[in-house]
C-alpha cells in the first residue's frame, strides 16, 4: 500500500505520524487482494476556515485509490488530531465494508442465477 501523507497548518510529530500509521493498517485488511496496489492519500492539519478557538478545529481526510480507478473518500473534523483521524478511519471502514458486501451480494447473485440458467428453470 503506497501511502502520502500532507500536513496542511500543522506540524506532523513522529507520535502522530505512528498514531497515523496504526489507523492506516487496520484499513488494510479491507483492500484484500488489491492492498499491493492500493494508494492511500491522507491529509490532517488545522482548519483554516473556522475559528482558531473552538470545537472541531483540526481535520482528517482519507482517499483510497484502487487499480481500475476506484476510488473511496472520507474527510471528518474533530477537537483533536488523534480524534478526527479515528472518526474518518471508521468513516472509511464503513464505505470498504459496505462496497465489498456489496461486490459479494452482486457475485453470489450472478452465481445463482448462472445456476438457475444451467438448470433450465
Amino acid at each position: 500500500m503506497q501511502t502520502r501523507v500532507k500536513a496542511t497548518n500543522y506540524r506532523m510529530t513522529p507520535k502522530v505520524a505512528d498514531y497515523l500509521d496504526e489507523r492506516l493498517a487496520a484499513l488494510e485488511k479491507f483492500l484484500g487482494e488489491h492492498a499491493a496496489l492500493a494508494r492511500v492519500e491522507v491529509e490532517v492539519g488545522r482548519d483554516a476556515g473556522r475559528p482558531r478557538h473552538g470545537a472541531n478545529i483540526y481535520f482528517a481526510e482519507i482517499r483510497i485509490i484502487y487499480p481500475g480507478g476506484k476510488s473511496a473518500y472520507a474527510t471528518n473534523h474533530s477537537a483533536s488530531v488523534n480524534g478526527a483521524i479515528d472518526d474518518v478511519k471508521e468513516e472509511m471502514e464503513r464505505q470498504l465494508r459496505k462496497r465489498k458486501r456489496t461486490t459479494m451480494s452482486t457475485a453470489r447473485k450472478g452465481g445463482a442465477k448462472a445456476k438457475r440458467m444451467l438448470r433450465g428453470t
